[in-house]
């Protein structure tokens, strides 16, 4: 019997749909409440306000060269641990998903410790302490989240990869290296970009370990979500919301976009 049918004989299907219908009020409020603020002033402050260019640039370039790396970080480490097993798997799989489920202020301050200038990279590497409260320490915030979650994505996705391609690419000549590039990321393009999409959309919404690592200074380190803050800290909401609009119409692009992809996977 089909789900439809049994909502109108179930009671507890019928009661189900409060909490529902709940939720769903709270985040369509809470968007239209935001975009009700959309008038002609705001829209003329969104698209031509200095500060929300330099918020929205500093957004867009550190986030993109965060996903960069976190790809160039991710994908071949979840690639190594979907086929071999490694030395105490499940206490590296527990420090891997930490930046997913820390607060992200704890995420930052424990960045902060790691590279300040008494911080235990600092001692390996004398100056790296400078990438703090500069536009590096952004990235650094942004790739750290962004490669948790795409990590834990790509490598779902190369554990259910079919073991019969890989080995047929194995019987053909092909190394392991050669059957990732040729083989593996070829097939799996559509679900890794979709990976891709969830982690960049978190760096550009990146707040707590961004304000921990880079500070929260205008025109220097602004981001988007620094913006908000640092408007609303000061009173003016105008451009506060306009960064939120921004964000806004960012995050519904990258929403339309993984649904796209993920209608043709």
């Amino acid at each position: 019997m089909k789900a439809s049918s049994l909502l109108n004989k179930s009671l507890s299907l019928k009661l189900a749909l409060i909490p529902l219908v709940m939720l769903l009020c709270v985040v369509v409020g809470a968007v239209l409440s935001l975009t009700a603020q959309l008038d002609f002033h705001f829209f003329k402050k969104a698209l031509f306000d200095a500060e929300l260019h330099f918020a929205l640039g500093m957004s867009l370039g550190t986030s993109l060269i965060s996903l960069l790396l976190a790809l160039c970080i991710a994908i071949p480490s979840a690639w190594l641990m979907s086929q071999v097993r490694l030395p105490l798997q499940k206490f590296i799989d527990t420090f891997l998903d930490l930046p997913m489920v820390l607060p992200p202020l704890v995420t930052g301050l424990s960045l902060l410790l790691l590279f300040n200038s008494q911080g235990i990279l600092s001692q390996l590497i004398p100056g790296i302490s400078k990438w703090i409260f500069s536009p590096i320490g952004i990235v650094v915030a942004q790739t750290y989240i962004a490669s948790s979650i795409l990590l834990r994505n790509a490598r779902g996705i190369f554990t259910s990869f079919d073991q019969g391609y890989r080995l047929a690419a194995y019987n053909l000549g092909l190394s392991p290296f050669r059957t990732l590039f040729k083989v593996e990321l070829l097939m799996c393009w559509k679900p890794l970009l979709g990976g891709a999409i969830l982690a960049w959309s978190r760096a550009i919404g990146e707040f707590g370990a961004t304000l921990m690592l880079a500070g929260a200074t205008r025109f220097k380190t602004e981001t988007l979500p620094m913006a908000v803050y640092l408007n609303i800290s000061s009173g003016d909401f105008e451009i506060a919301i306009g960064a939120a609009l921004w964000l806004l119409f960012i995050a519904a692009c990258l929403l339309f976009l993984l649904r796209v992809l993920n209608r043709n996977v």
